[in-house]
């Protein structure tokens, strides 16, 4: 016997199962943190005593809760800083200010951070964070506690860095780590907070940063580790030209070649970006089930390009969306990425490049596969975790587009009525339940005043 219902009717579901199957006037039931029923029109009374809650979706779109493949938390507190920068100079320049993160920020800039995926539809979230100062405390574990605290679903991707300027990395050689310091923390991140099990809130990835920032020995090592721990991988890939020609000077190979040598294609790993691929890189991500987090305004706001998520669909590649880290993505919002993903595919392409329920299924069961979900969530169908996002259409700027789903796509972001997380409300009409945002903004924004006064020190 269930200990709460809720029961959301009239709404329009947009499903994104298998069949792509959507409800104009449907019905879903949730049943503790599980979706139990899924269909047409009102369902019958329940008379179990269970407290049942019924919500009126008329006017609404129902969908899964939106899925996070990519960001990085820890950056909340240096958005506006390099505005006319490329990838490489814009971390030249941040480099040495993150390298002075402690606890205290990291925790500050992930409640920030949380609280605008949350509040623009987002039910799961992949972090990546890669600098680790000595004495900082425990930084991954700072961000997993605002994610419990907020209650989002949270899939953190344990990052490192070995390859200092001195042995011709991009970053300082005071912002990394040794290869066996980086491999030994990251397992011991996974002892401390990977949960295995299908309705895991904390799920524990093994994420060297990228091939301008780490050796091949910890990338290889990094591959050994998770496949023996049961986990899966994710890395930069193929973001910039400038990244390309880093690979192509010292290692004679394209990224994707590079990171393929090290064991790093396969239906267990993600990359994110991949904006410059040759078609033998598409073709190789599609054979092999490689996931990509596309992060389009990211890419477009470092000026990196538009990758070519139509090439990667047809060749089989599971495609999800990522906001990055905020500080090149200062909106730091997953929603808006589902018409940034769709406009810029047919600005490169043409008009018939992505339709609109392809952006939602990369926001969806497309980020799920990537972060190896796709039978938990991303969909909505009886068994799965109930992460459900009810988006608002009936209003002054979504009432008159046909298209339920077209509205939230091409429309502008459309209010948030109501936000489940595993069967749980994170945010109601809005604003995060039972959170006080406004101290999470305070606190925000002394901390970064205090990052930049310790890097200006």
């Amino acid at each position: 016997m269930p200990q709460r219902r809720i029961i959301i009717q009239g709404a329009y579901v947009a499903t994104t199962d298998p069949s792509g199957g959507e409800l104009p006037a449907g019905t879903v039931v949730v049943e503790d943190n599980l979706i139990t029923a899924v269909g047409p029109g009102p369902v019958p009374g329940y008379d179990d005593g269970v407290p049942t809650e019924r919500i009126d979706g008329s006017g609404h779109l129902l969908t899964p809760g939106l899925v996070n493949t990519h960001h990085h938390f820890y950056q909340w507190l240096t958005r506006g800083r390099a505005q006319q920068s490329n990838l490489f100079e814009w971390l030249t320049e941040l480099y040495p200010v993150w390298a002075r993160i402690d606890r205290a920020m990291v925790y500050a800039a992930a409640r920030a951070s949380i609280t605008a995926l949350l509040t623009s539809g987002c039910t799961t979230a992949a972090d990546h964070p890669y600098i680790f100062p000595r004495g900082a405390g425990d930084l991954l574990g700072a961000e997993i506690q605002a994610a419990r605290e907020l209650g989002l679903r949270f899939q953190p991707a344990r990052g490192s860095m070995d390859l200092g300027e001195s042995r011709g990395g991009l970053p300082p050689d005071f912002a990394v780590e040794g290869t066996e310091t980086a491999l030994t923390e990251t397992e011991r991140a996974i002892d401390a907070y990977h949960d295995p099990a299908p309705d895991a809130m904390v799920r524990v990835s093994v994420a060297p940063c990228s091939p301008f920032t780490v050796t091949g020995e910890l990338l290889r090592g990094a591959a050994e580790l998770a496949r023996r721990r049961g986990v899966r991988l994710h890395t930069h890939g193929s973001e910039t030209i400038e990244e390309e020609q880093f690979c192509a000077g010292k290692f004679g190979v394209t990224p994707t070649e590079f990171l393929d040598s090290r064991g790093w294609t396969g239906a267990d790993v993600w990359l994110a970006h991949c904006v410059h691929l040759d078609e033998r890189a598409i073709e190789r991500l599609g054979e092999t089930g490689t996931g990509v987090a596309h992060c389009p305004t990211s890419n477009a706001r470092l000026g990196a390009g538009i990758a070519p998520v139509p090439e990667l669909l047809a060749a089989g590649a599971p495609v999800g969306l990522g906001v990055d880290g905020a500080a090149s993505n200062e909106t730091g919002q997953l929603g808006p990425e589902v018409h940034a993903a769709l406009l810029f595919a047919r600005a490169r392409r043409g008009p018939a490049a992505l339709t609109a329920r392809q952006a939602l299924h990369a926001a969806t069961m497309g980020g799920a596969r990537c972060l190896g979900r796709a039978d938990e969530i991303g969909s909505i169908e009886p068994g799965k975790l109930a992460d459900l996002a009810l988006w608002r259409i009936d209003d002054a700027l979504h009432s008159t587009i046909a298209d339920p789903v077209a509205a939230l796509a091409l429309g502008a972001v459309a209010p948030l009525r109501l936000l489940l997380v595993n069967g749980r409300p994170a945010v109601v009409d809005g604003h995060l339940a039972g959170t006080d945002e406004n101290a999470i903004a305070r606190e925000a924004a002394a901390q970064s005043r205090r990052l930049y006064d310790r890097a200006r020190a």
